[in-house]
C-alpha cells in the first residue's frame, strides 16, 4: 500500500521502519526533518507538509498530544486538505476521547475514513514489530488497513466501530500501567527501607503471583533506578491520567485512583521530573520513605 507517516519519534520511527520492511511505499513527514533522514535511508519519501504525506491510501499519525495532533490535521497543509476521499487517517496517537469524536465527524465530512488504532507497547516492541494495535472504525476501513497493523503488531483488537473506543481502551489501559508502577513503587519502598534486596523482590513477585510483562519491565526500572532515558516521558503520563479523569467524567465514572496518579505525575515534574520515564513515579515512594536514592 501507499501510505503517509506523520510523526517518527521513537514509537513512530520504529512503526514507520516496519512498514518499510513488509514491502509498503511510505512518505514521511516530521516537523524536524533530520529525523526522516534515517528512514529516508531505508527507501522512504520525505515530504515537505503534512498534507504531502497523504496522497496515498492511507496516513498514520503518531503524535505526542491532542495539541499536535490538531495542528497537522487542520490547515490548508493538514491532514483534511491533503487525504483523498476515501482514504483513511490512521491515529496511533494517545489523545482524548474527545478529540476522537471530533476527528471522526471532520473525516466522514470530508469524505474520509477514519480509524483510532492506539498501540500498547514501548519503543523496543515497536522497533520489532510487536505492538499490540487497538483498533476502532468502520468494518470497510479497519479490513483495508489490516496489513499495515500486521506490519507494526503482534496482534490487533477491534474493538468497535466507533473509533474513540479505542482511545477509551488506551487510556485506561495506560491508568492500569501507572497503577502498577505506583503500586511497585510503594512495596519496594516498603522491603528496601527493610533491607530486602529490591532485585530478589521483582524476581520473587515475577515468578510467583505477578508473571505479566508490566511487573517484569517496571519492576526491573524501579530496582535499577534506570529512568533515563525516557521510553515515555514523565510529562506524557500526566497527560495521559488527565485525559483518563476528563473521559470518566463525561461518563460519571469516579476514578479515584487516577486522580492520586494525577498528583504523583504533578509531584515529579515539580521536582525537576520531565525527562526522566514515567516509571519514575515509582520511585517516589522510596524518597518520601527518606530511603538514599544511591
Amino acid at each position: 500500500m501507499q501510505v503517509g507517516f506523520i510523526g517518527l519519534g521513537r514509537m513512530g520511527s520504529g512503526i514507520a521502519g516496519n512498514l518499510l520492511k513488509a514491502g509498503h511505499e511510505v512518505t514521511v513527514y516530521n516537523r524536524t526533518r533530520a529525523k526522516a533522514e534515517p528512514l529516508a535511508a531505508q527507501g522512504a519519501k520525505v515530504a515537505d507538509s503534512p498534507a504531502a504525506a497523504c496522497k496515498g491510501d492511507a496516513v498514520f499519525t503518531m503524535l505526542a498530544d491532542d495539541a499536535a495532533v490538531e495542528g497537522v490535521v487542520h490547515g490548508e497543509d493538514g491532514v483534511l486538505a491533503g487525504l483523498a476521499q476515501d482514504a483513511i487517517h490512521i491515529s496511533s496517537s494517545t489523545i482524548s476521547v474527545a478529540l476522537s469524536k471530533r476527528l471522526a465527524a471532520a473525516h466522514a465530512k470530508a469524505g474520509q475514513r477514519y480509524i483510532a488504532a492506539p498501540v500498547f507497547g514501548r519503543p523496543d516492541a515497536a522497533a520489532a514489530g510487536k505492538l499490540f494495535v487497538v483498533a476502532a472504525g468502520s468494518a470497510d476501513a479497519v479490513q483495508t488497513a489490516a496489513p499495515l497493523f500486521e506490519a507494526m503488531g503482534q496482534r490487533t483488537f477491534v474493538v468497535s466501530q466507533t473509533p474513540d473506543a479505542a482511545n477509551l481502551v488506551k487510556l485506561s489501559g495506560n491508568f492500569l500501567i501507572a497503577s502498577v508502577i505506583e503500586s511497585l513503587g510503594e512495596a519496594m519502598a516498603l522491603v528496601g527501607k527493610a533491607g530486602v534486596d529490591k532485585h530478589q523482590y521483582v524476581d520473587i513477585l515475577t515468578s510467583t503471583l505477578f508473571g505479566a510483562p508490566v511487573y517484569k519491565t517496571y519492576g526491573g526500572l524501579i530496582a535499577d533506578a534506570a529512568f533515563e532515558p525516557a521510553g515515555f516521558a514523565a510529562p506524557l503520563g500526566l497527560k495521559d491520567m488527565r485525559l483518563t479523569l476528563a473521559a470518566a467524567e463525561d461518563l460519571r465514572v469516579p476514578l479515584p485512583i487516577a486522580s492520586l496518579l494525577r498528583d504523583r505525575f504533578l509531584t515529579l515534574l515539580a521536582q525537576g521530573g520531565d525527562k526522566l520515564d514515567w516509571s519514575a513515579i515509582g520511585g517516589l515512594a522510596a524518597k518520601d520513605a527518606g530511603e538514599n536514592p544511591d
